[in-house]
């Protein structure tokens, strides 16, 4: 499919900007080709530069549960801008906001709003560090907790995409004090604990990995983490920037009945504007500064804009409860991927739940980075090119995951499970 319009964009963009993008993986070198450029989004659609629409189920990396441009937080932006675009002070929406994730999310006693996932999760990590005067902390392969140098260990999301899961200009000195175990391996952790007593102040952790591709967690195993943490007084940290209020209401430490001590979240809770915020036990979140001695701050921290669309996001939500047929959704798009796949003989695993699915081209059941790894990546890449051209945007991965929202119910989706499946019979 020719994007004439974007290819144009794409080659002054290079002239400059790096590589021609803001963020890695949207420039499409995983799956060949350039990326093409988008001028509007409505419902499930994306309006590309050069007036091609097309089915997205990257729904701008998660916050789009709603679809794009939905006509409700459109409004609450609207109404939000009347009155200025940033203040410097305290607002009324923060409290608002603060008030919905502690009633929402089941371990949040106090909440700290910030700009970003990648600003929560560093907070959280030096929240954890402040509180419990340890240096130490865990992570997983694969998981994805933004570009802070602690955390660019083994990382996945853009920087697995393109080869390079650690990143040049993180001291070694920093990454020394990360350690880095396979998801889903209960004596490795164990193990770090025992060769480390005393010493980690934290685990973290996406509890559904979103940027290896989807992964659910072995059952019991975020139980085990959990039990863990506890016993050796560190601090456990959920990373549900992805998940959190998109798996469930309350994320996955809802459906899953786990109560972590500290909990980073994002995307929705934006509505499609930038935004992040981390929270937990207050015992923990009253060591931030202007109570604590642990320091974090942010001018645009709780953004008028920001937080109107997230309430006006988290209210629709409340009011419509749609989780159980975004399952349907998904679960609809998965069947119709394996069927294909069956029929052409072609091994594939479909990861799926709620509104998050991943697409792997292997024999192997997916359960951490290693087996995600297996994964046929120059498959995908032909699979990818292939539903573009029927008009579906897959994210441009194969180790990503994908999303659905309330706007794909209907033609989208029955529209979207014709594509995949031809793509499919196509390879």
């Amino acid at each position: 499919m020719p994007f004439p319009v974007s290819d144009s964009l794409f080659a002054r963009a290079k002239e400059l900007i790096p590589g021609g993008v803001n963020s890695p993986v949207r420039a499409f070198r995983s799956v060949g080709g350039a990326p093409f450029f988008v001028k509007a989004a409505r419902g499930a659609t994306l309006v590309t530069a050069d007036d091609r629409e097309l089915i997205d189920f990257v729904c701008t990396w998660g916050p789009a549960i709603h679809g794009h441009n939905h006509p409700v937080i459109k409004a609450a932006i609207a109404a939000a801008l009347e009155n200025g675009t940033s203040f410097g002070t305290p607002n009324p929406y923060e409290v608002e906001m603060a008030e919905l994730i502690v009633r929402f999310v089941p371990s949040i006693q106090k909440v700290r709003m910030c700009n970003s996932g990648t600003e929560a999760t560093m907070s959280a990590i030096r929240l954890a560090r402040g509180f419990t005067r340890r240096d130490k902390i865990i992570k997983f392969s694969g998981c994805y907790h933004g570009h802070s140098d602690s955390l660019l260990i083994k990382a996945g999301s853009g920087a697995l995409t393109h080869g390079h899961p650690d990143s040049a200009g993180v001291p070694a000195s920093f990454a020394q004090e990360t350690i880095v175990l396979p998801y889903n391996d209960r004596a490795a952790l164990d193990a770090a604990f025992a060769a480390n007593p005393g010493k980690i102040a934290c685990v973290i952790l996406e509890p559904y990995c979103g940027n290896v591709g989807f992964i659910m967690p072995d059952p019991g195993y975020l139980a085990y983490v959990r039990e863990v943490t506890r016993k050796h007084d560190t601090v456990l940290i959920f990373d549900e920037v992805m998940t959190g209020f998109r798996i469930a209401k309350g994320g996955v430490q809802e459906r899953e009945n786990i109560v972590p001590d500290l909990t980073c979240l994002g995307k929705i809770i934006g509505g499609g504007l930038p935004v992040g915020a981390f929270g937990g036990r207050a015992d923990i979140m009253d060591m931030l500064a202007p109570l604590g001695p642990v320091y974090q701050a942010g001018t645009l921290s709780g953004n008028p804009l920001a937080m109107a669309a997230g309430i006006a996001g988290l209210r629709l939500l409340e009011e419509l409860n749609p989780y159980p047929r975004l399952d349907e959704l998904g679960r609809q798009l998965r069947d119709a991927v394996l069927a294909a796949c069956k029929a052409k003989g072609i091994p594939v695993q479909v990861p799926q739940c709620g509104s998050m699915f991943s697409i792997f081209f292997t024999d192997t059941p997916v359960r951490d980075y290693d087996t995600a790894l297996k994964s046929d990546a120059k498959l995908f890449a032909r699979f990818f090119r292939a539903a573009l051209d029927g008009g579906v945007y897959l994210a441009p991965s194969a180790y990503e995951a994908g999303f659905l929202s309330t706007a794909h119910d209907g033609a989208a989706i029955d529209r979207a499970c014709e594509v995949l499946s031809s793509a499919i019979q196509d390879l």
